[in-house]
């Protein structure tokens, strides 16, 4: 059998993935391939909409909830690109685990369903425009949702720097020296 005939197991597999991955020597910068990118570092373009538009556009992800008589949806969409993800009661493995799918306890899962989803996507902060009455099936998800580690405001865009302001703002891809210093330093001071 030739060489270039064996079969594939995994330890070749790997071999072979380390092996095309492994940064050259001489390459000493990084290509960040991820398209939120400018998003999470604060300075992608972030629409303002129109002043008179009541729940605005000045938003990155924004969370949209459709209720109707037998399910519930969720979706996460962007300014740009539309839905980036959803969950619903009426996908299958969802709703093989709830007894009704529009009960309160279906908004609580739906809730737990979609952070996870969002946290797997990389998406931490978002908008929220959905009002909810207290101690409604609506606020339960919403609680659910930020039980689970997202927040519901967005970070605001940095604002371009002139040459000329007095002021300017950290960036975040910037530690400065006073910042990285450890909290036992600090106390022995």
């Amino acid at each position: 059998m030739s060489r270039s005939a064996r079969p594939l197991t995994s330890a070749r597999v790997l071999h072979k993935i380390k092996e095309l991955t492994k940064p050259a020597s001489d390459v000493s910068t990084a290509i960040n391939r991820n398209p939120r990118n400018l998003e999470r570092l604060r300075i992608a373009y972030k629409p303002s909409g129109y002043h008179l538009e009541k729940p605005g556009r000045s938003y990155w992800h924004t969370l949209e909830i459709n209720t109707s008589g037998r399910y519930v949806s969720a979706d996460v969409k962007h300014f740009e690109n539309g839905t980036i993800l959803s969950a619903s009661t009426s996908e299958w493995a969802i709703k093989q685990q709830l007894y009704k799918t529009n009960d309160t306890s279906a908004f609580v899962n739906l809730g737990h369903v979609l952070a996870q989803r969002c946290l797997r996507a990389g998406i931490t902060e978002m908008t929220c425009n959905v009002e909810a009455v207290a101690g409604s099936k609506l606020e339960k998800l919403l609680l659910a949702v930020q039980a689970n580690g997202v927040s519901f405001t967005e970070p605001s865009r940095l604002p371009n720097t002139q040459p000329w302001d007095a002021y300017r703002h950290e960036k975040p891809w910037e530690v400065s020296e006073e910042s990285a210093t450890l909290p036992t330093q600090n106390k022995q001071n």
